[in-house]
């Protein structure tokens, strides 16, 4: 499968789920990232995704007949510009879990992310 091929099913994938984007769809946004906005945040939210939305789908108007596709936008991009690793003294067991909201066994305690069965 070419790029373009690949690209093209997750557009129309993605604009699938987004062009359904409501006040369902934002609650199960919200409960997956574990946020929680008050009824003005979700007002505004629902309202700025509409107006991206609006603009997608007056960019699928533009003829791209032709166009290359591009894996990348500018050419800087493609320069790593991490720094290199520096090896330093680690922080104590205690003093780093002290930061930690909840802990089990000297490791920090995270809520679940995969429900079982």
């Amino acid at each position: 499968m070419t790029y373009l091929a690949l690209d093209v099913i997750l557009t129309g994938y993605l604009w699938m789920i987004m062009s359904k984007f409501n006040e369902k769809t934002l609650e199960n946004l919200k409960k997956l990232c574990r946020i929680d906005c008050t009824p003005e945040e979700d007002k505004d939210i629902l309202h700025s995704l509409g107006r991206v939305l609006e603009y997608v789908e007056l960019l699928k108007e533009v003829d791209t007949t032709g166009v290359a596709s591009c894996n990348y936008v500018l050419q800087s991009m493609l320069k790593n510009l991490m720094r290199e690793d520096e090896i330093k003294d680690l922080l104590p067991r205690e003093q780093f879990l002290s930061n930690a909201p909840d802990q089990i066994g000297g490791m920090i305690r995270v809520p679940p992310v995969i429900k079982g069965s």
